[in-house]
C-alpha cells in the first residue's frame, strides 16, 4: 500500500536489508540507494535462521528506535522492520529455503554450516515483500555479496544488485555491529586484521603469486597478535581458486578475538591505492 503510488509514478525503488544497530557504513548503503533512485526502504530484520545454535541471534544489538531515528535523519522513505511471523509466515523454521549450493559451502559457509542458506532465504523473501528495483550491500561481506549476486542470477529476480566498499574506521577497522563486543585491548588489537590484509593485497600488486605462502605467513602474524584465524585466503573476484596470470584479486579473513568473531576483505583490482 505505502509503495504502490512510488510505482504508479514509476518511480524506481532502492533498498538497503539490514539487522539494525545501524552505523556508518549502513548509511553509506542507505545514501547510494538514495542516489540511485527517488525512493528508498530500509529494512530491520534480525533473522534467526542465519544464525548457528552457538551463535549470538540472542545477544545480537537490537536498537530499532535508535535506528528508526537514524534512518529518518538519513531521508529514507520507509523503514519496514517485520516481525519473525510475517517473514516466516507458516511458522519457523521455514519449509521451503534458498540453497546458495557450492558458493555458500566454501569459506564462511565452512565455519558457519546454513549461515548463506538463512541469507539466501531471507533476502529473497524481502525481494518478494519490498519489491526494489535495486538493492545496496556492503563489500565487507564480500561472499554474501557473491551469494545474493547468483541467486538473483539463478532465480532471475528483477532486482539489481549493488555493491559498496567497505566503510572503515580511521585505523583501517571494518565497521560492524560486533565491534562492540571488543574490549579495549581487543579494539586496540583489532587493525591487525586489516593491516595483514593490506600486507598481503600490496604483495599481490607488487607481483607475488606464492598465495599459500603468503596465506600462511599471514595466519602467523595474525596468531602472534593475538588472533585465533579461522581462515585466510585469496580468490580470484567471483571466489574461484586464483590463477597466477590474474592481476585482480580479493584477501579475505576471519577470525576471533576474544569472544569476538571478526571478518574482513581487501580487494587489490590491480592497483595499491585502491583498497
Amino acid at each position: 500500500a505505502a509503495t504502490a503510488p512510488w510505482r504508479a509514478a514509476g518511480e524506481r525503488i532502492g533498498f538497503v536489508p539490514t539487522m539494525g544497530n545501524l552505523h556508518a557504513g549502513h548509511l553509506a548503503l542507505i545514501a547510494e540507494a538514495r542516489r540511485r533512485a527517488p525512493r528508498s526502504i530500509a529494512s530491520v530484520f534480525v533473522n534467526p535462521l542465519q544464525f548457528g545454535p552457538n551463535e549470538d541471534f540472542g545477544r545480537y544489538p537490537r536498537t530499532l528506535p535508535q535506528d528508526a531515528a537514524q534512518l529518518e535523519a538519513a531521508g529514507v522513505d520507509l523503514l519496514f522492520a517485520p516481525a519473525v511471523d510475517a517473514v516466516y509466515v507458516n511458522g519457523y523454521p521455514p519449509m521451503t529455503t534458498v540453497s546458495p549450493g557450492a558458493l555458500g559451502d566454501m569459506l564462511e559457509g565452512e565455519f558457519r554450516p546454513g549461515f548463506f542458506t538463512g541469507v539466501a532465504t531471507v533476502v529473497n523473501i524481502l525481494f518478494q515483500l519490498v519489491r526494489p528495483d535495486l538493492a545496496v550491500f556492503g563489500e565487507k561481506d564480500y561472499q554474501q555479496l557473491q551469494v545474493i549476486r547468483r541467486m538473483v542470477s539463478d532465480l532471475h529476480l528483477p532486482v539489481d544488485i549493488v555493491g559498496l566498499r567497505t566503510e572503515r574506521a580511521a585505523d583501517g577497522l571494518a565497521l560492524s555491529s560486533r565491534n562492540q563486543y571488543l574490549d579495549a585491548a581487543q579494539r586496540a588489537t583489532a587493525p591487525q586484521l586489516h593491516a595483514e590484509l593490506r600486507r598481503i593485497a600490496e604483495a599481490l600488486c607488487a607481483g607475488r603469486r606464492d598465495f599459500e605462502l603468503m596465506c600462511a605467513e599471514g595466519l602467523q602474524a595474525l596468531q602472534k597478535a593475538g588472533f585465533r584465524p579461522q581462515y585466510l585466503v585469496v580468490r580470484e573476484l567471483d571466489l574461484a581458486m586464483p590463477r597466477a596470470q590474474s592481476d585482480r584479486f580479493v584477501v579475505l579473513v576471519a577470525a576471533w578475538l576474544g569472544a569476538t568473531r571478526l571478518i574482513d576483505n581487501l580487494r587489490t583490482d590491480g592497483a595499491v591505492d585502491q583498497f
